[in-house]
């Protein structure tokens, strides 16, 4: 077995690829990478430049890391500004780093990739080349963000700092319909949630749930406008494109769910989600008018309504975001890994990652007090 830094995903077929993604996740599949790098969405200009590390014995792909050298942390979603500051008090470059992460998308899945028949081998050379990668390039550090329990708690035993964060989670107890899911709430939170969606359908609005198949170019014109100008309007920098959503959405169909929302037989909002076999993952929103709940509708609730009619059991609706909790998502505790090169910043990082752990713990134990749910709910 060897171990080589691929400068582009599709050196490797996507077949082969995607035999060892869990769970059929669409994030960390070959056509959503490959998707970003062949539409312009990563490179030097955006600081993402792909550096995935493949394992292969006799021709035959064995294992892969999802790897890109960093030169800033836009679009991580896992903040190490304090980190950063601290190599500049001490006059040493923090960047490049190295990151194992979806690009521009806080959504939990497989970074690591090997059957799990294969990982006792598979993932010793992985790391071990991500090391190596980072003394070539002089990087400071990696970093696996948002990754499955099987790479956090692999890459724990090997000695890399664990950080702990909290995203809001929405869980299907096998509900049969979205009333189904209201009788499990308190009756001021079931009030509320029904009364935002009788202003958002008494407003006018149509929504339409579409999916790769059945999106057109109008549409997805339409789902791009409001993406940009979200981005532009907050200063932000929109990295995603009209030919990667196309692009996207022809590869990987069944996987899309776009819900536009019409008023007076214009466009006016969307918002783009995805799904694995398991959960659903709501990921950008943009509109060019104000209506009204209609944000909570095209992104939380229609995003129940999809999970509960095709049995998925989790909807992660993107990161941060108390005001989710009110309508049904509750605290959920998300892991990264950490590997620091420089011997003198490994104690102090560590240091930080457990001050930080008790910090998350606490938070979460003081929002699920207030559960929207009847009873006590399990975070």
């Amino acid at each position: 077995m060897r171990a080589r830094v691929l400068t582009e995903i599709n050196e490797v077929s996507a077949t082969d690829w995607n035999h060892m993604v869990p769970d059929n996740n669409p994030f960390s599949k070959h056509e959503f990478l490959s998707s970003l790098e062949i539409n312009g969405c990563l490179g030097e200009k955006f600081g993402w430049i792909p550096r995935h590390i493949v394992v292969e014995s006799d021709g035959k792909l064995l294992g892969a890391a999802i790897l890109y050298e960093k030169h800033n942390n836009y679009g991580e979603f896992v903040f190490d500004h304090a980190w950063h500051q601290a190599y500049d008090r001490y006059g040493l470059d923090y960047y490049p780093k190295l990151v194992s992460a979806i690009p521009y998308t806080p959504a939990s899945g497989v970074r690591l990739l090997s059957k799990s028949k294969d990982i006792n081998k598979v993932y010793p050379l992985l790391l071990q080349a991500i090391e190596d990668l980072c003394r070539d390039i002089g990087a400071s550090s990696y970093h696996c963000l948002f990754s499955n329990s099987r790479d956090i708690e692999w890459l724990s035993l090997e000695g890399l700092c664990l950080r702990h964060d909290c995203q809001f989670h929405w869980r299907n107890d096998g509900y049969n319909d979205f009333d189904d899911f209201l009788q499990t709430l308190k009756s001021k939170k079931r009030k509320n949630i029904r009364r935002e969606r009788r202003l958002v359908s008494d407003s006018g609005v149509y929504l339409r749930l579409l999916n790769g198949h059945n999106a057109t170019h109008i549409d997805w014109k339409n789902f791009n406008n409001f993406y940009q100008r979200t981005f532009l309007e907050k200063s932000g920098m929109p990295t995603l494109n009209l030919s990667f959503f196309e692009d996207i959405a022809k590869k990987i169909p069944d996987q899309i769910v776009l819900i536009l929302a019409d008023l007076d037989g214009k466009c006016v909002a969307g918002s783009l989600m995805f799904s694995s076999d398991t959960r659903l993952y709501g990921r950008h929103w943009g509109c060019i008018e104000h209506i009204d709940n209609l944000h909570f509708e095209a992104c939380y609730y229609k995003g129940i309504d999809y999970c509960i009619e095709n049995k998925l059991d989790v909807f992660e609706p993107g990161a941060q975001g108390e005001h989710k909790v009110s309508r049904g998502f509750l605290p959920t505790l998300t892991r990264s890994a950490h590997l620091i090169i420089d011997d003198n910043f490994k104690e102090p990082i560590s240091s930080f990652c457990k001050q930080e752990q008790q910090y998350i713990e606490q938070y979460i134990q003081e929002i699920s007090s207030h559960s929207p749910y009847k009873g006590k709910a399990t975070c």
